[in-house]
């Protein structure tokens, strides 16, 4: 048998796993917190903070006493009163774990920079209040521009991407933060960490997409050890086939888009290969078929939801190894 139709095979036969047996790989992790609580003297670590904010992403990273934020979680705000957007906000949430575990002796917090993956409110929701708050000073931000011509008009009639894309934009010039927003694929330092960006050039095409197509993803390295966050891509048009090479083997992977359908593909985790996973939801509201898919690809992983957790700290060692705890939300 050929490798290509093996991995077919292959392929096929984990998807029916998924598809009829779900429970057997998912039920256990779904409804079990398996994390020792962090302690205080962690502090000063190199270490990414997995905020705990329902199904949407808030990412505090922190290297040797430099820190940045990937997302800001969901918001309260809902410009157009639509009854599908009045969706619990974690702004508030987010702002005071900042100043809890990134501020100075004064209680001013600096972060090196923002980067939103893209404009849903689940992801950039909060940044506005982050942004405006006094005790809070960015150095620059990292955000595409957004360009509805290219977006499903389901999403402009009934999402709120263009208005949460302008309270990010208002907010970081209100402050004359420095935007960029033709980010490019040159690593850069935070720390100890080299960061590394992809999906930054989107593939020309006429096709309208939804606007996950165009989140960025983060690839965050410490000698030799290399995290994936995925924000929320898909492979709906072939992004995660077309990036997955160029990212190559990681050690732990932030599940893209709260492991709902349409991400982590089959050829993506594999290519990937992580060897735990994070997962910004919790076990419950996750999707069945896409935890047992990435449990049966890498047999003998962790999966971590932050809901179950209660927030997710991986602290990252000098010799490669991460080390994880729970607990890290009040």
């Amino acid at each position: 048998m050929s490798n290509v139709l093996f991995t077919r095979v292959f392929a096929f036969f984990v998807s029916m796993i998924c598809l009829f047996f779900p429970h057997l790989t998912a039920k256990k992790l779904q409804t079990s917190t398996v994390l020792p609580a962090a302690t205080a003297d962690l502090a000063g670590e190199d270490r990414i903070h997995f905020l705990k904010t329902g199904s949407s992403d808030a990412i505090l990273l922190e290297s040797a006493g430099h820190f940045a934020m990937v997302d800001a979680g969901e918001d309260s705000d809902n410009p157009r009163g639509f009854p599908g957007l009045e969706l619990k906000g974690y702004e508030e949430e987010v702002l005071a774990y900042l100043k809890a575990h990134a501020a100075d002796a004064t209680g001013r917090v600096h972060l090196d920079f923002v980067l939103g993956t893209h404009s849903h409110s689940d992801h950039i929701g909060g940044f506005d209040t982050v942004i405006l708050d006094p005790d809070v000073t960015v150095d620059r931000a990292y955000l595409k521009a957004y360009d509805s011509s290219k977006i499903h008009q389901s999403e402009i009639d009934e999402w709120d991407n263009q208005e949460v894309y302008d309270q990010m934009v208002n907010a970081l010039n209100a402050r004359g933060v420095p935007i960029v927003s033709r980010p490019d694929s040159e690593p850069f330092l935070l720390g100890n960490f080299t960061v590394t960006l992809f999906n930054t050039e989107d593939p020309y095409s006429e096709a309208t997409v939804g606007e996950n197509d165009n989140s960025l993803g983060v690839l965050v390295e410490k000698n030799g050890t290399r995290i994936f966050l995925a924000g929320d891509m898909d492979n709906n048009s072939g992004d995660e086939a077309r990036l997955a090479p160029g990212i190559g083997r990681v050690d732990l992977l932030k599940v893209g888009h709260h492991s709902y359908s349409g991400s982590s593909s089959y050829t993506f985790i594999k290519t990937l290969a992580p060897k735990d996973f994070v997962v910004t939801n919790n076990g419950a509201s996750s999707d069945a078929n896409t935890v047992a898919r990435l449990v049966q690809i890498c047999r003998h992983r962790n999966v971590y939801f932050t809901g179950n957790e209660n927030g997710v700290l991986a602290v990252v060692g000098d010799g490669g190894e991460i080390a994880y705890y729970g607990q890290i939300c009040p």
